[in-house]
């Protein structure tokens, strides 16, 4: 499946690259100054040894990303073109960030002649909608990197692909920039294909945007880091309060709607969670090995017990499924954190078993935060990445991050798929370690067959 993948997800070129990079750079080790990246330096997908070693024979083959950054030679002409940026789909801490490092590459290093920004995402790409770009210089943008959302507003939703494509032609658009996430890039990748079948010379480069870290061969995604920490002090306020009562419960629902791994990453940065629930791993509330019976022994010994689940936790549980969508195509999960508040509550009154729960939410005001510094660097890595892509006749592709290098990934790739936990990786065993929860929590007996 991975070999499949990769033989049909070669990066796109618009054509000739003959323009010289105006960016002062060497192919030298010795000369105190960055290097050209060429097109054929790769980062390996899996670096292990064995998965290394099945490819020895034909080692060409091997799946691997190429490697992003500047190139020594341009597909368009610095200081001759103009480019689009828009935002689309949920806010996340950074995406400001990343608008402020696409302006000042593109106006500092490539002298970009006019960059358009279209506003509440592809809705704002259409004519029809009498919604107009903004002008974005290094003024506009030169404190926005402070302040959480996004200065274009954002949408979510299909639009119709020709009159976005119109649109870039009248506006003479050679590079437009996509900031979203699944969603963003299936649009992307639309928009893409429709400047193929004209035969345009426009360059797409998609950014990838999702707080839940979950888009494929992107091992972190940015806002993703601002969002556990942030997520950390609720838990640590969950605790406080579940300590501070007899027989305390806190529960913290965090977002992740199809992949854990905000509820992963800030209980093991916290250590104060008793119980992390994630999409990933069904669970039970009855029975002997289910939550709730769980949970009241922890309180027996314990006399407090905090709880987190993700957002997409626990959807096998519901009687009606939900089958609606948001406007982007993602299926509107059941409320988990308001049924389990009610599930707990009625099983501990049934037993006349003293408690007492507090519920934290704090998914909103995550995303709405600006990135902390290590998130910030990254938007700026990124976007950087994205200028060179796109001043180099790179399209149709996203720029992702592996093995410690940025990376030129095809739209093709990602769309329609989710990267999920790892419940069997070592991110997963760092969780069942802080926590000491069981791997699986409910009585089917092939599953606890499985994970004795």
């Amino acid at each position: 499946m991975i070999q499949d993948m990769f033989n049909n997800s070669i990066v796109k070129n618009l054509g000739k690259c003959q323009y010289k990079s105006p960016i002062p750079l060497s192919y030298r080790d010795d000369d105190f100054v960055a290097n050209f990246v060429r097109d054929n330096e790769k980062v390996v997908y899996n670096p292990k040894n064995t998965f290394i070693e099945s490819y020895l024979k034909d080692f060409k083959d091997i799946p691997a990303f190429e490697i992003a950054g500047p190139r020594e030679y341009l597909h368009f002409k610095p200081g001759s073109i103009s480019c689009g940026i828009v935002t689309c789909g949920g806010l996340c801490p950074g995406i400001n960030n990343v608008i402020r490092g696409l302006v000042n590459e593109l106006y500092y290093w490539y002298k970009c002649d006019k960059i358009y920004g279209f506003r509440y995402g592809y809705k704002g790409m259409v004519v029809e909608n009498e919604l107009e770009p903004v002008e974005l210089n290094v003024k506009v943008v030169e404190d926005i990197h402070l302040k959480g959302g996004t200065i274009l507003g954002s949408s979510r939703g299909e639009q119709d692909v020709k009159k976005i494509v119109d649109n870039l032609e009248r506006l003479n658009i050679s590079v437009l920039f996509t900031i979203g996430g699944d969603g963003t890039m299936r649009g992307a990748y639309d928009i893409a294909k429709e400047i193929e079948s004209r035969s345009l010379d426009i360059s797409l480069i998609g950014i990838p945007k999702t707080i839940d870290n979950d888009i494929v061969f992107v091992e972190h995604t940015f806002g993703y880091q601002t969002a556990f920490s942030a997520a950390v002090e609720a838990i640590n306020s969950a605790h406080i309060e579940a300590k501070g009562a007899y027989n305390g419960i806190g529960v913290v629902k965090l977002m992740g709607r199809d992949s854990g791994y905000i509820a992963a990453a800030a209980s093991i940065a916290s250590q104060d969670a008793n119980f992390v629930l994630v999409p990933e791993i069904p669970f039970e509330f009855e029975g002997e090995k289910g939550l709730l019976n769980l949970l009241r022994k922890r309180l027996e010994e314990k006399k407090h017990a905090v709880i987190v689940v993700a957002e997409g936790a626990g959807q096998n549980l519901f009687q009606e499924k939900n089958n609606l969508t948001d406007k982007s195509g993602n299926i509107i999960h059941n409320d988990i954190g308001s049924y389990m508040k009610e599930r707990i509550k009625n099983y501990f009154e049934e037993n006349k078993f003293e408690y007492t729960l507090k519920y934290i939410d704090p998914s909103y005001m995550i995303r709405s935060l600006p990135p902390i510094p290590i998130d910030s660097m990254f938007c700026s890595n990124l976007a950087q990445n994205a200028v060179h892509a796109g001043m180099a006749g790179k399209t149709e592709i996203l720029i992702g991050y592996w093995g410690g290098k940025f990376t030129h990934v095809p739209l093709i790739s990602v769309i329609g798929k989710r990267k999920k936990v790892d419940v069997e990786g070592d991110f997963w065993l760092g969780v069942i370690l802080s926590t000491g929860q069981p791997r699986y929590i409910g009585n089917d007996k092939t599953l606890l067959e499985r994970t004795k």
